[in-house]
């Protein structure tokens, strides 16, 4: 490991009040010599609730990992629940990507036999089985619940106690033994709900954080072969010619 490595958490919605609170979760995991850098995207949507939002988030993501990729950032967190981009993510960067549910849901599978998943709107509930079914872990999945709390309240206090009271209902429904929480802008409630609910409760946010430190401080980076080798070089047009990958350093 280098004496000091630079994590950058992409936060891929432009609301920057969110990012702040982003950002503070993840400092507070990060170890010495551990440089974490938060950034909202520069273009999309202010939240992700849908797959429109989704697909439209992406753009501002990946113009953000491949600035980080010229300024020598070492490895990236992708901040939304739904795990935007993520493999284009990874095609672009050198070292690793890591999407905030793919980093919960592995940790939450080594703390009991099943987990539930709280999230903000019940429409994305499909998307966060999807979610589990494609990193491997659906038989850890019991549920995903959905609060219908938008993620821009999130950041009201008075929604805590509904937060808590869908995770009590969660475990008791689905048996579960953790809970994962659904959106990064519930990351700072991780005490709070443990306290609440009795059961461990894993923020994405930092999981992510200390998952792309860990294969840092292992020495590891992406593998340039395959299906995740940067994208050859092709011309784009319209509002998306700034992404075309002529000349672009390989």
């Amino acid at each position: 490991m280098k004496n000091s490595v630079r994590i950058r958490v992409v936060n891929p919605n432009t609301t920057a009040s969110m990012t702040t609170l982003i950002d503070d979760c993840a400092r507070a995991v990060a170890g010495p010599g551990t440089l974490v850098e938060s950034v909202t995207s520069a273009m999309g949507p202010a939240s992700i609730e849908s797959h429109y939002d989704e697909a439209l988030a992406v753009p501002g993501l990946l113009a953000e990992i491949a600035r980080g990729e010229r300024e020598g950032v070492d490895g990236y967190v992708i901040a939304c629940f739904g795990d935007p981009g993520l493999y284009a993510a990874r095609e672009l960067a050198r070292g690793p990507v890591i999407g905030i549910a793919e980093a919960a849901m592995h940790a939450a599978s080594h703390l009991g036999r099943g987990f539930s998943v709280v999230t903000t709107l019940t429409r994305t509930a499909g998307q966060a089985a999807d979610l589990a079914e494609r990193y491997g872990l659906q038989r850890f999945c019991r549920g995903v619940h959905g609060t219908d709390i938008p993620v821009l309240e999130l950041e009201d206090p008075k929604v805590r106690g509904v937060i808590a009271q869908a995770c009590r209902d969660a475990v008791a429904d689905d048996d579960s033994e953790a809970i994962v929480l659904g959106c990064a802008g519930m990351a700072d409630l991780c005490e709070y709900l443990t306290e609440q609910v009795g059961v461990p409760v894993v923020d994405g946010v930092a999981a992510a954080t200390l998952t792309v430190q860990s294969l840092l401080t292992l020495g590891l980076r992406k593998s340039g072969r395959g299906e995740f080798a940067a994208p050859g070089p092709k011309h784009y047009t319209g509002l998306l010619a700034e992404f075309g990958t002529e000349g672009a350093e390989r």
